[in-house]
């Protein structure tokens, strides 16, 4: 599945590691962001120590204290509910004795109400509901105050740049993703072309590089299915004119007196009709056009069949055939290249006599005698044979090849002792 959608997966895939990338660098970037935010605001603590010493050693009184904070925005918490829980429930963003840990997300709990040595003044930066605080710690008075102007850290710039780019992306991978589409029709519509199908078209309205492969598949497909139209209109135009002249042949030949010459020529007509024929089948076959009806049929009654078409008797085919095996195929070719598979086993053995068996889904057709002097492939090609014969014009094996590729079996040789075997392998089992 992942093959056939190979760009598209790749497109995925690109997207994800895009996503994933940007992702992780406005994490970075919150971060870093967010830390120096904290450590700006966190300078404010030096001034607050510094106000609060001067107030603890006595050297200014409550009121100017209190002046102070005002003037640099700040207000004491007196109310000690609410001071406990800012204390308990707030979250330490930093502090003068946490340096290495700035970005620390923590609830202060009662250990940390302790106090610390005599003349130390320590400073926390807190939030809490969307307020900053600042808790000043000393062992003789501690104190808490909230910062009226200073509030918390909110990324809205740097999300809405992530958004807008998320966005770009998405939108960018969405519209490739949309451009593929027609790739995915135009498979499909050369898959069906392949099997046979003429009447698909390629044409695609537009102009960019897929609708002008499109368009340049649909014309070569107009040119080609001329080709065919012309080149069948001519072969049937042929055979048809082949045809009347043999038909007058033959009657002229009956009117002949000398027996001898007379069975000559009647000879002559009945291989020419007999290779008019083969050309026929050739042609349907290679050609392409022909829908072939394949369905279910008993394999003893295909070989039957295929017997008296070949005009050979019974006794002289072996078969080692259970009825209940059935093959899915189109009955008159599948016929056709058994009966050429039985006259070709017969034709060559000298005891006139072939077998036929199944083994682990192969059908064998087997006979004793010469083994062969060429390879398979030698006598696949057309009009080749072992030797010459008045009876064949060496198409037999080339047509029983195409027959076979045309139901998804191959043509397999093998030589076993002394018998040839001629093997119609399934393609799931195809031997390696």
């Amino acid at each position: 599945m992942v093959k056939n959608n190979a760009v598209l997966a790749t497109v995925v895939f690109a997207l994800v590691v895009s996503v994933s990338s940007v992702s992780y660098t406005f994490y970075q970037l919150y971060q870093t962001n967010r830390a120096k935010h904290i450590d700006n605001v966190f300078t404010k603590h030096s001034l607050i120590s510094q106000i609060y010493h001067t107030y603890i050693i006595k050297q200014i009184s409550q009121p100017i204290f209190e002046a102070n904070l005002a003037f640099y925005d700040l207000e004491e918490i007196y109310d000690e509910a609410v001071y406990e829980t800012i204390i308990r429930q707030g979250k330490v963003l930093k502090s003068d004795g946490n340096t290495d840990e700035m970005m620390a997300q923590y609830s202060l709990t009662d250990a940390s109400l302790e106090m610390h040595a005599p003349q130390q003044i320590i400073t926390s930066m807190i939030e809490y509901q969307g307020h900053i605080y600042f808790w000043v710690e000393s062992s003789r008075h501690n104190v808490l105050l909230m910062d009226r102007v200073l509030e918390p850290y909110r990324p809205v710039n740097l999300m809405s740049a992530y958004v807008t780019l998320m966005s770009v992306l998405i939108i960018s991978f969405a519209l490739i993703i949309y451009r593929l589409r027609p790739l995915r029709r135009l498979r499909k519509q050369i898959a069906r072309f392949g099997e046979g199908d003429m009447g698909v078209r390629f044409r695609i309205d537009g102009s960019d590089e897929i609708a002008l492969i499109a368009n340049e598949l649909d014309s070569t497909q107009n040119k080609i299915r001329s080709l065919i139209e012309s080149r069948t209109l001519f072969l049937r135009n042929i055979m048809h004119e082949l045809k009347t002249p043999i038909a007058k042949g033959r009657i002229v030949a009956t009117m002949l007196g000398d027996e001898k010459q007379r069975g000559r020529f009647e000879g002559i007509f009945e291989r020419l009709e007999s290779l008019i024929g083969e050309f026929a089948l050739i042609e349907e076959i290679a050609s392409g056009n022909q829908h072939h009806e394949k369905s279910e049929y008993r394999l003893i009654d295909i070989i039957d069949g295929a017997i008296d078409m070949a005009m050979v008797e019974y006794d002289a085919v072996d078969r080692d055939i259970e009825a209940a095996i059935k093959v899915e195929v189109d009955y008159r070719l599948f016929v056709t290249a058994v009966k050429n598979l039985i006259d070709n086993a017969i034709k060559y053995s000298p005891e006139k006599k072939m077998k036929i068996w199944m083994e682990e889904g192969e059908i064998i057709f087997a006979n004793v005698g010469e083994p062969l002097k060429n390879s398979l492939s030698y006598y696949i090609e057309p009009f080749t044979k072992e030797r010459p014969t008045k009876d064949s014009f060496g198409l037999g094996l080339y047509i029983v090849d195409a027959i076979l590729k045309e139901h998804d079996y191959v043509l397999a040789y093998e030589r076993r002792e002394n018998t040839n075997c001629f093997i119609c392998v399934p393609v799931k089992t195809k031997r390696k």
